[in-house]
């Protein structure tokens, strides 16, 4: 394989943000007042993305377990922080578990993957460690975030079919059951999906990224297959995890569900 890479000069990089002319267009046409936060969300992406390729330069030179770990342990605590943002749960009260269920998961995953299945002799090689966290935590957020939205939400809305199973004799786990069933299936119906066409419509970033750098397409093909195993793993462990050590929070000791949980901006109707 010809292991060099044509690099993109800055002025035709540049260039390709003509591109986004499309998009804005699209959007103007129809006043969806979504110019502006796309421009921002381009900017901030260009930004983070160019201060990520120049640290990353350094990080991979110095190669030190304990920065390495350093930046994975800030990549986790920000990933967290986003899950809560966005599902309107009070911070203070799911921070640790979400934080604890992200930890948990990738440092399985971790250990195995890159311990076992590549069998590096140290997992914190930063060439290795970094981006396959990344890619860990990347993936899996989205699906953690739908999971918890959904599973809150729906027990939220239908405490009394939670409470009649109560009623009727179930304890707190078997009442939960078909809720957590429900948040399953909204956060990993998309995932599944994608997975089952990948390959046959769909050519995924780190293969393609791995061809363009030079290496085998088979090579690239195995990584692939394998990045694939872990985000699935990962993020239906971290899923799990989130879903059940964020129970202990939001039910009392009476197994009552608790509806400060959530971030109130307007009143909420009180539920018989």
């Amino acid at each position: 394989m010809n292991k060099s890479v044509i690099d993109i000069p800055w002025g035709l990089l540049l260039s390709g943000y003509l591109l986004m002319i499309i998009p804005l267009v699209i959007f103007r046409t129809y006043r969806t007042g979504l110019e502006k936060t796309t421009l921002w969300a381009l900017v901030r992406m260009t930004v983070q993305l160019l201060f990520v390729g120049l640290y990353l330069e350094y990080i991979f030179r110095w190669d030190n377990p304990w920065i390495n770990a350093l930046w994975v342990a800030v990549m986790t605590v920000v990933a967290s922080y986003t899950v809560i943002r966005r599902t309107g749960l009070r911070l203070r009260l799911f921070f640790f578990p979400v934080l604890l269920s992200t930890v948990l998961s990738i440092v399985l995953i971790d250990y195995y993957f890159l311990g076992i299945v590549i069998g590096l002799k140290n997992i914190l090689t930063a060439r290795y460690f970094i981006p396959i966290t990344g890619m860990l935590l990347g993936n899996s957020l989205k699906n953690v975030i739908i999971a918890l939205d959904a599973y809150y939400k729906r027990i939220d809305a239908e405490m009394v079919s939670y409470r009649w199973e109560l009623a009727n004799g179930a304890s707190h786990n078997e009442a939960l059951q078909p809720f957590i069933r429900f948040a399953l299936q909204r956060a990993f119906n998309p995932l599944i999906a994608t997975t089952a066409i990948m390959g046959l419509i769909a050519l995924p970033g780190m293969m393609t990224g791995q061809i363009l750098g030079g290496s085998d397409p088979m090579v690239a093909v195995k990584y692939q297959i394998m990045i694939l195993v872990v985000v699935f793993a990962s993020t239906s462990l971290n899923v799990w995890l989130t879903l059940r050590l964020s129970d202990r929070i939001a039910f009392d000791d009476f197994d009552n569900f608790r509806p400060d949980i959530f971030r109130q901006t307007t009143p909420r109707k009180k539920k018989i």
